[in-house]
C-alpha cells in the first residue's frame, strides 16, 4: 500500500520538477545561481536566486522520493520483477540527472548537455510512470472482449 502512494507522489513531484525546470530554461534563469549545489547565500537564497533554488530543492526532494520508492520495491516481498526493474532504472536515472545537472551548471549551460539533461528527464518520467502503474496493479486490469 505504501509503495502505491510513494510512487504516485514521486510521479507528481517529478512532473512539478520538469515543469519548473522548463520554466527555468525558457526564462534563461539556469545560471542565476552559479554555484552548485547551493546558491551564493547558502541554504536560504535571496529573491535573486529563488526560482533556481526552488528547482534544486524540488530536485532533491524528487531524488529522495524516487530512491525511497526503489528501496520499497526491493523490500516488499511479493514485488514483481517489472516494478523492481523500473524502480531501479529510475534511481539510476535520477542519480544521473543530479550529476548531469551539476555538470550543466559547471559548464555554463552547454547546449548539448542541456538537451541530454532534458532527454534523460523524459526517460526518467516514463520509468517513474511505469513504476506507478505497476504499483497500482493497473497492468492487471482485464478488459472484457466485445460481445
Amino acid at each position: 500500500m505504501l509503495i502505491k502512494y510513494l510512487s504516485l507522489f514521486s510521479l507528481i513531484v517529478l512532473y512539478s520538477l520538469m515543469f519548473i525546470g522548463g520554466y527555468v530554461s525558457a526564462a534563461g534563469l539556469g545560471l542565476t545561481c552559479p554555484d552548485w549545489p547551493l546558491c551564493p547565500n547558502g541554504i536560504f537564497p535571496n529573491s535573486e536566486y529563488f526560482i533556481e533554488w526552488v528547482h534544486r530543492l524540488i530536485a532533491a526532494i524528487t531524488g529522495a522520493l524516487i530512491i525511497s520508492t526503489t528501496i520499497s520495491c526491493w523490500i516488499i516481498k511479493n514485488s514483481s520483477n517489472k516494478i523492481k526493474f523500473t524502480g531501479t532504472v529510475s534511481t539510476i536515472l535520477v542519480i544521473t540527472q543530479i550529476t548531469l545537472g551539476a555538470i550543466v551548471i559547471d559548464l555554463k549551460l552547454q547546449a548539448l548537455l542541456v538537451a541530454i539533461h532534458l532527454g534523460i528527464g523524459i526517460i526518467l518520467f516514463a520509468m517513474v510512470l511505469l513504476t506507478t502503474i505497476f504499483a497500482f496493479g493497473l497492468n492487471k486490469i482485464k478488459v472484457p472482449p466485445n460481445a
